[in-house]
């Protein structure tokens, strides 16, 4: 016994769907955060 709908259990028929533009942004902001944290850090090492 599932507790997914039907739906949920086939396999997708249409293959895979691209990222929509929410998720796009989401993931290129979390990335300019990320390289800012290691530039920072690497430029703090390197100062000091």
């Amino acid at each position: 016994m599932s507790y997914l709908p039907p739906g949920e259990l086939d396999p997708d028929r249409g293959g895979r769907k691209p990222p929509s533009m929410n998720r796009i942004a989401i993931w290129v902001i979390a990335g300019g955060i990320g390289v800012y944290f290691v530039g920072t850090g690497l430029y703090g090492l390197l100062t000091s």
